[in-house]
């Protein structure tokens, strides 16, 4: 029998199979605020065991992209709403993704009186794309106060409180792919002398922080995090102490008892792998649920879940051009391809236009 199709258990849920939706940045929510488009994209991925939505930033400063969703205001909860409802009737879990741009963003891309803040003033190398006037470089953050800091943690309670009124199981901090909790972590974007830098355990300070005070909000049950370790992505060099450092991280989180960690290899995609030795530390440090993502397809799910090397296995573009993904892998159909031209872009074409089996 298939490990992959059958049930999971996650914290005190059941998920249909061992499948998760990882969560993909696709630019829908108009104003910021989630829709009924929205809530029919998640509908149609709903035989995932768990779907891990797009990255929702729990404060107006972190809204770094054009048309990203938040969870910071009673329209963006209403919103929600529609998807956790339409998702949830398909008999998947849902996660919302926790993500605060941090110094990845632009001035153009935040409502009034946001913020570009991030760890210190480094700005991050690259450009970021615009609805206003397209391409510009990211701009250079504000370094945040001790009050900022404090006021963001607040934000993330505050925002992991609004996931659960909007119906969902639960939230996924994004400390990967160079946003905020991983630019307080890493020694290139965080410069500071305080005690959120320096050290390792003032750079970890942050994260750590955040992820208190969502599980004092929430409870540990309903709290997992992404992790990208060796990744590259948005300005992250690779560092000397990179295995160390993560080590550091994988004991402070499964001292907190979170019900997951979730890391993610991108190498598929040309990015440095993720060694297998930190994929084993882990593995064995953490006692929560471990989800690997990052190029699967239903053999290797299979093999990587039966060698115990984790409890759940994301994945990604394959959920995006094929929302029967679960129903393909298990009969051996042919896979749709993804259209990267309509990855971002505004409207259901590349979105929720994709054929089904049948």
């Amino acid at each position: 029998m298939s490990l992959l199709f059958s049930k999971a258990t996650l914290g005190s849920l059941t998920l249909q199979n061992h499948l998760v939706m990882a969560p993909m940045t696709r630019n829908r929510a108009i104003g910021n605020i989630p829709n009924e488009l929205m809530a029919q994209y998640y509908a149609q991925r709903g035989t995932a065991g768990l779907i891990i939505t797009e990255g929702t930033t729990p404060s107006p400063n972190g809204l770094g992209y054009p048309r990203i969703p938040g969870i910071f205001s009673t329209e963006q909860i209403a919103g929600w709403k529609l998807v956790t409802t339409a998702a949830h009737a398909k008999g998947a879990k849902l996660f919302m993704q926790f993500m605060h741009c941090g110094r990845i963003g632009h001035p153009l891309n935040l409502p009034k009186g946001a913020r570009v803040l991030g760890p210190s003033a480094v700005a991050a190398a690259g450009d970021i794309y615009t609805d206003a006037e397209g391409m510009k470089q990211n701009a250079m953050p504000q370094a945040m106060t001790e009050a900022d800091i404090k006021a963001t943690i607040e934000e993330f309670a505050q925002g992991a409180k609004n996931a659960v009124v909007a119906g969902f199981d639960g939230v996924e901090l994004h400390g990967a792919n160079g946003y905020l909790l991983e630019q307080f972590f890493r020694p290139n974007s965080n410069l500071r002398t305080d005690r959120y830098g320096g050290s390792l355990e003032n750079r970890a300070r942050f994260a750590l922080e955040v992820a208190d005070a969502v599980i004092k909000a929430i409870g540990k049950d309903k709290v997992g995090i992404r992790l990208s370790p060796f990744g590259v992505f948005n300005d992250m060099p690779l560092y000397d102490a990179m295995e160390a450092d993560y080590t550091y991280l994988a004991e402070q989180l499964n001292a907190r008892g979170l019900v997951y960690i979730h890391l993610v290899d991108h190498s598929a995609m040309g990015a440095p792998p993720v060694p297998a030795s930190m994929k084993a530390v882990f593995r064995n440090v953490f006692k929560g649920k471990l989800i690997l993502s990052g190029g699967y397809d239903a053999a290797h799910a299979e093999s990587d879940l039966a060698a115990g090397k984790c409890d759940l296995i994301a994945v990604g573009k394959p959920f995006l051009a094929n929302p029967d993904l679960v129903a393909r892998w298990q009969t051996g159909a042919a896979l749709n391809a993804f259209d990267m031209s309509t990855f971002y872009t505004p409207g259901p074409k590349g979105y929720t236009d994709y054929p089904t089996l049948g």
